[in-house]
C-alpha cells in the first residue's frame, strides 16, 4: 500500500445506486451488470492512453450505506451509445491497494483487503467517504484508491 495525493479528475460513464448488503446477494447485486451496459455502449481507446475507472460516490454514510458506482472513462474519443454522466474525483489523499490477476476476482479479492485493513483495530488510516475509485491499468492489473482523512 502506499498513499498518493490526486489533483480533481473527471470520469465519464454510467451509474448505478446500491449498497454492499445488495451486491453480496447474487440476485440483488448490480455492479457486474453495470460494466456489461458499459462495455456494450462505452468504446474506450485503450491504445491513445485512455483507461477505465470504477468511481464510488455520494455515500449515505459508511461502508453499510447506500452509495453510487459509476463505470467510466477519462477520455471520451468516440461517442457512446447512452448519454454519459460525470463525476469529478475529489482531490486528496488516497491509500492505493495494488493487485494483479483475473477480473473480476482479483477485484473483488482487492475489496476485500480493503475492508480487512479498514476494519482492523490496527489500521493506521480512516476512510474519508468522498470518492474511492478502482483504476484498471490494463487487462489484469488494478489499483483500487480509497479516500483517506
Amino acid at each position: 500500500m502506499k498513499i498518493i495525493q490526486l489533483d480533481e479528475k473527471q470520469i465519464k460513464g454510467i451509474s448505478i445506486r446500491t449498497n454492499n448488503a445488495r451486491e453480496l446477494n447474487p440476485e440483488t447485486s448490480s455492479i457486474g451488470q453495470l460494466y456489461q451496459n458499459f462495455d456494450k455502449n462505452v468504446p474506450v481507446d485503450y491504445k491513445n492512453g485512455a483507461r477505465v475507472y470504477g468511481v464510488y460516490y455520494n455515500y449515505d454514510s459508511d461502508h453499510s450505506g447506500d452509495y453510487s458506482v459509476l463505470a467510466g472513462v477519462d477520455k471520451i474519443t468516440e461517442p457512446a451509445k447512452v448519454s454519459l454522466e460525470k463525476v469529478s474525483l475529489v482531490p486528496g489523499n488516497y491509500l492505493v491497494f495494488e493487485a494483479k490477476g483475473e477480473v473480476p476476482q482479483v477485484v473483488i479479492d482487492t475489496w476485500t483487503r480493503v475492508w480487512d485493513y479498514f476494519s482492523s483495530d490496527t489500521a493506521q488510516h480512516e476512510r474519508a467517504y468522498t470518492t474511492d475509485f478502482e483504476y484498471y491499468k490494463n487487462a489484469d492489473e488494478i489499483e483500487i484508491h480509497i479516500a483517506i482523512k
